[in-house]
């Protein structure tokens, strides 16, 4: 059985129709775009900012520096298509990856890297750690004044001998005296006592 040309074309159109409709059912949700871009240099930055084609859910977002330290703050957190994560305090200069993984809409995981590079960063500000140690500078500036007074110790030693020697003094000069009067009383009253001499009789 032999088929018309029209047949066949009407066929092929409606393969068509069925090949294009089906094809954005096939497709998944994606990156649309992100802040910093992919290959971006930026001054400064607080925060990553990631837009996807649909609403995403479950994201997990990782932004590493220099030598692999990680600068995310928190949990990212996820607004329907748009996926935010702060960052910890200014970033110094260098470059960063951010590592994202995302659950998009049909349920297909969703996962990438955007590379950027921070140039021209302000130099960071001296720590409050190091604020704080500077005034341990004038400490031996101090400690040399203490040895004053352990210097003034015998000068101190030597007055209170001085005095314990003056004091001393009228205590023995109170016991000679003493001394003294009680021999010139114990010779009175032996004096008194001594009976008089025997008169000669005539």
């Amino acid at each position: 059985m032999k088929r018309s040309p029209f047949a066949a074309l009407t066929a092929l159109l409606a393969a068509l129709v069925l090949l294009g409709t089906a094809g954005p059912a096939l497709a998944h949700d994606a990156l649309k775009s992100s802040d910093p871009a992919k290959g971006a240099t930026v001054e400064s930055i607080d925060k990553v900012r990631l837009e996807f084609t649909s609403p995403v859910r479950i994201p997990v977002v990782i932004v590493r520096g220099p030598g692999g330290t990680a600068y995310q703050s928190g949990d990212p957190h996820a607004g329907g298509k748009v996926v935010t994560q702060e960052l910890k305090g200014t970033l110094p200069n260098g470059k960063y990856t951010i590592a994202y993984r995302v659950v998009s809409s049909d349920g297909h995981p969703i996962e990438g890297e955007i590379p950027f590079t921070v140039k021209g960063a302000p130099s960071p500000s001296p720590s409050a750690s190091e604020e704080s140690q500077a005034p341990v500078t004038q400490a031996p500036a101090s400690q040399a004044a203490s040895p004053a007074p352990a210097s003034q110790a015998p000068a101190d030693r030597a007055v209170a001998a001085e005095s314990a020697t003056s004091a001393s003094f009228p205590v023995w000069l109170l016991i000679v005296v003493g001394a003294l009067v009680g021999i010139g009383i114990g010779f009175l009253f032996s004096a008194r006592k001594k009976p008089p001499a025997d008169k000669k009789k005539p």
